[in-house]
């Protein structure tokens, strides 16, 4: 694939080519990915830059051994936010090659501007379509608590307000929250891909494969325009004059040079995001029950795990936990593919197991096992990091300053501490007291039966958006060394108000590994916390678990 790149390089009289990871839909997780066919990374976040006698390969902290262990034979290894290397430093002239219709601009604004000639032109990769169409399908207000009307009203309200005349929804993610339907186009997540335009009348133009549209519910979609994906340019051209709203974040420069064609973009943020951040009481709801559900099953896992006397790999773990998980009958599939790295593949933060990879666990190994589900109704992420027989000293420091990290974001004053960016100090600060750190964020926002990574808000050194009331995150610090071992505690919570006060509930009831604790480590406050979790975790699950589970799980109540 390199050579059919370069060889396009010359034949178009480029300098260099830049393939990115995402699909036309701008997805994290997609089925379509046209990096890994090139570099054979397989993360869920960076491009490439190909030259013609060099190829380089931008990741985030979150990719930089998996990265390297994948693709460093024929790349170049590079971590985003990212300083230019000295050899790309006088490239300033050179005619650089992408595809229009897999980009935005503010992603080349911010990685290329000023510093070399873009050039829009497609490269050709050779798709595989699926013959069988996946069927969209509606989810009942008593499942997400809000109908579609009061959605677009709110909307219209924005609209109004910012003298906004229409709304190009871009982001599958928010079309299927504001229609309050799902589909099966993406791997890990209940999403049908499709696009809007909504005008500030309340009018629909829906871009979408119809055949994705059962004929049994084709009537609740009687007032909606239903157009082909690839119609926009031919609809555009039928909608009176007026400015345009788009979503700097997922509409590709090619969309946005048809619209700027005949229309004034007047802002570039969709309000959606954040309309869809802050759950109502029936999606908290619904996602507390799936949690529930979701706490049994990783329970029931771990209580296996620590009683099993056998040889285990890592495959083996991912296949018994989804084995456990597929007993719910609301279990649908996961929410991303399952995190099973022991030893030293621990160390790399976003592992996946493979022929190659898999280890036989040993007996002082440690396990981080990051996983989640999709359910009716609700999304899951949980990290445990959990071990077999002897640990060292180090391992149990590191571990408890990690915890300790966990509990101070969970138990934080959210009217003094009202952002992500002050909240991520606070997970750090245990580790950075004695000079160590982590390579990702804190935590990540989590959507209602829809992507398990979400924004606007999120606990990291960058984020400043204000919590609210509804609002989901992951809290999941870590700690990693390489060829050794990782770290990671993760729970999801979610901001509650009692009396104009907002705190962080856990969603996530699942026991933490008391053989990794140095107790001596935590203060009173912290023991406190620990006890009252696990307490909690037993009387929301032990009536689901057998007599040995509920015997196992009590002793940790300490």
């Amino acid at each position: 694939m390199i050579k059919k790149i370069k060889k396009f390089i010359k034949d178009k009289n480029l300098d260099g080519y830049i393939i990115s990871k995402n699909d036309s839909y701008f997805t994290e997780y997609s089925r379509v990915n046209n990096l890994a066919k090139v570099t054979n990374f397989t993360g869920s976040a960076g491009f490439t830059l190909i030259l013609k006698d060099i190829n380089y390969l931008f990741i985030d902290g979150r990719y930089t051994l998996q990265a390297k262990k994948q693709s460093s034979k024929n790349f170049k290894i590079l971590e985003i936010p990212y300083v230019w290397p000295k050899d790309l430093q006088n490239i300033k002239n050179f005619k650089i090659g992408f595809n229009p219709k897999l980009f935005t601009k503010s992603m080349l604004q911010k990685f290329f501007e000023g510093k070399v000639n873009l050039i829009p032109i497609e490269f050709f990769f050779n798709e595989k379509k699926d013959k069988k169409i996946k069927k969209l399908f509606i989810l009942d207000k008593n499942i997400t608590g809000e109908t579609t009307s009061t959605k677009i009203n709110k909307i219209k309200k924005y609209m109004k307000k910012n003298k906004i005349n229409y709304l190009y929804i871009s982001a599958s993610e928010n079309v299927n929250w504001l229609l309050n339907i799902r589909g099966k186009d993406l791997p890990n997540s209940p999403i049908v891909n499709c696009k809007i335009i909504l005008t500030d009348k309340g009018k629909i133009y829906l871009f979408i494969n119809i055949n994705k549209i059962p004929k049994s519910i084709i009537k609740k979609f009687k007032n909606i325009i239903l157009c082909e994906e690839s119609s926009l340019f031919k609809n555009l051209i039928n909608l009176k004059n007026g400015s345009f709203c788009i979503d700097k974040n997922t509409c590709s420069i090619y969309e946005q040079q048809i619209i700027c064609s005949r229309f004034d973009i007047i802002k570039n943020i969709d309000p959606i995001y954040e309309l869809k951040a802050v759950k109502n009481n029936v999606e908290i709801k619904n996602t507390i029950k799936a949690h529930i559900e979701d706490g049994v099953a990783l329970t029931k896992f771990l209580y296996w795990f620590k009683m099993n006397k056998k040889k285990i790999t890592e495959k083996k773990i991912e296949s018994k936990l989804e084995k456990i998980r597929k007993k719910s009958k609301n279990y649908l599939f996961p929410s991303f593919d399952t995190i099973a790295g022991s030893g030293p593949n621990g160390a790399i933060i976003h592992y996946k197991s493979n022929s190659l990879t898999n280890r036989t666990l040993k007996k002082n190994d440690i396990l981080l096992l990051d996983s989640g589900g999709q359910y009716k109704w609700g999304t899951t992420d949980v990290t445990r990091t959990i071990c077999l027989g002897k640990i060292s000293k180090e391992v149990k420091n590191n571990y408890t300053r990690v915890l300790k990290g966990h509990i101070a974001v969970v138990t934080c004053n959210l009217s003094k501490k009202f952002n992500g960016h002050l909240i991520d100090k606070l997970a750090r600060k245990p580790l950075n007291d004695i000079g160590k750190n982590y390579s990702h964020g804190t935590g990540h926002g989590v959507g209602f039966f829809l992507n398990v990574h979400e924004g606007p808000q999120s606990i990291s050194k960058f984020n400043w958006v204000r919590l609210k009331e509804g609002m989901i995150l992951s809290n999941e610090p870590g700690f990693y060394l390489k060829n050794k071992y990782g770290i990671r505690i993760e729970n999801l919570v979610y901001v509650k108000k009692i009396k104009k006060n907002l705190f962080f509930e856990n969603l996530t009831y699942v026991p933490i590994d008391t053989d990794l604790i140095n107790f001596k480590m935590l203060s009173k406050n912290e023991k406190k916390y620990l006890f009252y979790y696990h307490l909690k975790t037993y009387n929301n699950i032990s009536k689901y678990l057998n007599k040995f589970e509920r015997k196992w799980l009590i002793n940790l109540i300490k």
